[in-house]
Formats: C-alpha cells, structure tokens, sequence
C-alpha cells in the first residue's frame, strides 16, 4: 500500500464514512474507490482534486506525508496545509540550509513542493541555527534595511501561522507577490497586514489564502561590498523621527 491509500483510508475513518458512502460523494463506483484505497490502483488528477477537497488537505500532502504520524488538528493552519519540513543535517549534525538563488527566486514558487527542487539547491550550515528548519532567501529592493539586493535573509520555517508575533520580521512566500521580507503588524480572518521598516513604503494586506509559506527572521547574510554608510543613513533617519515624537510629546505634556 502507498502513502496516499493509507492516508485515505485514515481519513475515511476519522469522517465515519462507509466506502459506499464515499465512493458516492465522489461519484465513482465502489470497487474504484477501494482499488484507490487498497494501493492497486492511483487515481488520476481530476479525482485526487475532489478527494483533496473532500478532506480538505493538499494533494502534497495527502500523497507524500503519512498523516497518521500527525494529529490533524496540529496540521498547518496555511491554506496549503503545509506541514513541518524535513531536517536535513551534515556529516557533523548541523542543519543544511538551502539557498534560494537570486536569479531563479521566481522558480521557487513552483518548486517549494518539488523534493528534486529544493535537493537541487546549495546548501550552508550555520552551528548556531539549530532546533527547526531553515532556508536562505534573497533580498530584493530597499524596503527592509539593511538588507539590499545581494544579501540574504535566513529564516525559521513557521508552522503555524498563528505562531506569527507582532513587530517580528518574516520571509512570505505568496502566490501574487513570490518572495517577500516584510514586518508582520495584524492578522484578522481573511488576511494579515505587514509592513516594511522603510517608512517610504505603505504597509498592506496578504490575504491569507495567497500565503505559501512563511519564515521567521534568524540571521543574515550580506555581499562582501556592503557598505556601512547603508547602515549610517537608516540611523540618521530613525533619529530624526525618534526626535520629532519625543518634540511632539514634549510640546503637548507642556502645552507649547
């Protein structure tokens, strides 16, 4: 039997749905569900389709991950349903952190789920990342400094996205957008609002039926050309506006 049969035949069970019953919902005859549930046969893409959407869970997930393992109300909140990824470690017991190119950051997109995808990618280890999985991803633009086209953000897979904490700093993978660092402010029901340290930019709404994945900020990796005046600028900026609110506050405790 495969994966995919034991998972089905799982959740038939947690459902309490006969195979008939079943079999009915799908509109398929019985013996083609059970060839589908006893591992003799697999069903094609229109029927993994319903049967995803009957259980609500990714196909992924249904055909590459033993859910037994898993209580289902720890599964990922994600629209996707994605679940913790595996850790893979050197020969000296330190996390492998794959890269994703600059040039193919695009590609991860369709290639987040694909196990050859992400074996394909280089991979570091870093001693001092340890306990979760991570991966590195490039920065884009000037929005979250000190990051800058040429560096990398390394983060911690979340998994779960009510693990998101406010005014903490997050990689998220959408569907519209790819590959975003951005600040995470709120969450309601249909969406989260982030936002990027760099004021010049508005913060605004991922809905979270675009989300993908998401990983939490735990360190950086910059080109060798980086130049510290970056860093410099930024500082003179955030001072400025520290000292308008302390003039603003000021003038108001005083009445000026």
């Amino acid at each position: 039997m495969s994966i995919f049969s034991d998972n089905i035949r799982f959740l038939r069970g947690k459902k309490e749905k006969t195979q008939q019953e079943l079999a009915n919902t799908l509109k398929l005859t019985r013996s083609r569900y059970v060839s589908y549930e006893d591992g003799r046969s697999e069903p094609p893409i229109e029927i993994l389709i319903k049967i995803s959407k009957f259980f609500n869970l990714s196909i992924d997930l249904l055909v590459s991950v033993d859910i037994r393992k898993y209580p289902l109300e720890d599964i990922l909140k994600l629209p996707d349903n994605r679940i913790v990824l595996p850790v893979v470690v050197d020969q000296l017991g330190n996390n492998s952190i794959e890269i994703v190119p600059q040039k193919a950051s695009m590609g991860y997109l369709s290639g987040y789920s694909d196990p050859e995808y992400i074996e394909s990618l280089q991979r570091i280890t870093l001693p001092f990342l340890t306990n979760g999985k991570y991966r590195a991803f490039p920065a884009q633009g000037d929005s979250m400094p000190p990051f800058k086209d040429g560096s990398y953000i390394i983060g911690k897979y979340v998994e779960n996205i009510d693990d998101l904490k406010p005014n903490k700093s997050y990689v998220f993978v959408t569907l519209n957008d790819g590959i975003s660092y951005k600040r995470f402010t709120s969450k309601n029901k249909k969406s989260i609002t982030v936002a990027a340290d760099n004021s010049f930019y508005q913060p605004y709404d991922i809905p979270l039926g675009e989300i993908v994945e998401i990983w939490q900020y735990a360190s950086g990796i910059f080109p060798e050309d980086f130049e510290a005046v970056s860093f410099e600028n930024y500082d003179v900026k955030d001072m400025f506006s520290n000292l308008k609110i302390i003039l603003k506050n000021w003038k108001t405790r005083f009445s000026i």
